[in-house]
């Protein structure tokens, strides 16, 4: 009889574009270098990133606007990436493009204000009262039903918890009761009890009882420590548009879930400002601003740009990233020509940073770590093939070449790609110079 071992094996996540960068790669004294961070060149932009990064982390860069102006297939978006990376998990980060602003259903500065809000977190710390412990009794309490009839109704419920300190019998409320129901608790199983919400949260099975249960497919958790009631700090992060959400209403009085959008109104907003400045004053919340990040810039028009001269003088305001490839152009909605298609008197506001032109070593690094996060292996000379391709071309096809050259290369029984399989799906597709010049 052949028995044959599985291995839980964790699904592998799909490669994007940008899932090799992890950082913008600086020392502690802020000066780039070439680690795994997933980012080649742009020293100086990196660099000037890692300032606003500390600026960020101050909290003395709230209201501020950086522009990111280089041409394409220079690391515009691999920095912003690179820069939410580098900011941590609970700062917000929100990227958006120039186009999302346009909309049949919601004007174009509500989509901004959206966004704005997005970008703005904040940190709520609360003491909470629990009383946590393994289960050692579960006794409901009944009482005749009020409507008359044989049948019986849940009044209370007697629980006993214990940790490696005490025991404590507790009568809880009714609504408690259906709650434990719901989360399946039964005897031995460690559990916590909010008292304000009745909030209820199984742990797991006490370990002791891990020798019991042969084939229990269950979550074994140590028996508490200390007393049964606790006082403990719960840190939540919420967004300021999670908390305008929270709190709106459609026209009709019924919760907006689904269908068409519902503006939320400079009220309801004013309400909730209100609210969390309040939060602020009593120490409980404490506001975390983030990185709004606008690829296309060029693509807004001068409305949306006179609202963000407004809004970047705000005091909730998040800091914005903007991104453009664009050098003297039209500003959108006027007759006027503008450096990167932005109004001047936005422009003032901005900190400009420039992105260069990768040279040919940066632009081998970087197909190297592409190719490694793809899983493809290149030979020395179909590397230097790509890399050559991608200076007449761009870094963007070259990427895209990859994956068909790989297929390329097992159909010709290669296990490492060679320059004939780089040169043979280079002949099968067309880059935008080759097929502009044939129509």
């Amino acid at each position: 009889m052949e028995i044959v071992e599985l291995h839980n094996e964790q699904p592998k996540e799909r490669t994007s574009s940008h899932s090799h960068i992890t950082g913008l790669g600086l020392d502690a004294n802020g000066n780039a270098t070439n680690n795994t961070c997933g980012l080649v060149g742009q020293e100086n932009a990196r660099e000037a990133l890692g300032l606003i990064v500390d600026m960020v982390k101050a909290k003395r860069m709230a209201g501020r606007a950086i522009l990111l102006a280089g041409a394409p297939g220079t690391g515009k978006t691999a920095l912003a990436q690179a820069l939410a990376k580098e900011l941590g998990e609970h700062v917000p980060f929100r990227a958006m493009v120039g186009s999302e602003v346009f909309s049949s259903e919601i004007k174009k500065t509500e989509v901004l204000m959206e966004n704005f809000r997005r970008a703005i977190g904040i940190k709520i710390t609360e003491i909470k009262d629990v009383y946590i412990g393994e289960v050692k009794e579960i006794s409901p309490e009944f009482q005749p039903n009020a409507v008359g009839g044989y049948g019986k109704t849940v009044c209370g419920v007697i629980v006993s918890l214990k940790t490696n300190k005490e025991t404590k019998q507790l009568r809880l409320d009714p609504g408690i009761y259906d709650k434990l129901q719901v989360e399946k608790v039964a005897l031995g199983d460690v559990i916590s009890i909010e008292s304000k919400s009745g909030d209820v949260k199984r742990m797991g099975k006490c370990d002791s009882y891990a020798l019991e249960h042969d084939l229990e497919n269950d979550k074994f958790v140590s028996l508490p420590s200390g007393d049964v009631h606790q006082k403990r700090e719960v840190i939540t992060h919420v967004s300021l548009y999670e908390l305008d959400a929270a709190n709106i209403k459609s026209p009709n009085g019924v919760d907006s879930f689904g269908g068409k959008k519902i503006e939320m109104t400079d009220k309801l907003r004013r309400e909730v400002n209100k609210m969390v400045n309040k939060y602020i004053s009593q120490g409980i919340a404490e506001l975390i601003p983030g990185v709004l990040f606008i690829d296309e810039v060029h693509m807004l028009d001068a409305e949306c740009f006179a609202f963000l001269n407004r809004a970047l003088e705000s005091t909730l305001a998040p800091i914005v990233v903007f991104a453009t490839n664009r050098g003297l152009v039209q500003v959108r909605g006027t007759e006027d020509l503008a450096p990167h298609g932005i109004p001047l008197d936005l422009l003032d506001r901005l900190l400009v940073i420039v992105t260069k032109q990768y040279t040919l070593q940066e632009l081998l690094k970087i197909i190297n770590i592409r190719a490694g996060v793809e899983n493809v292996e290149l030979s020395e000379q179909a590397l230097l093939s790509l890399a050559e391709l991608a200076t007449q071309t761009s870094l963007r096809f070259t990427l895209q070449m990859l994956t068909p050259t790989s297929i390329v290369a097992k159909t010709n029984g290669n296990i490492v790609i060679q320059k004939a399989d780089v040169d043979m799906a280079i002949s099968l597709f067309a880059d935008a110079k080759k097929s502009a010049s044939t129509l």
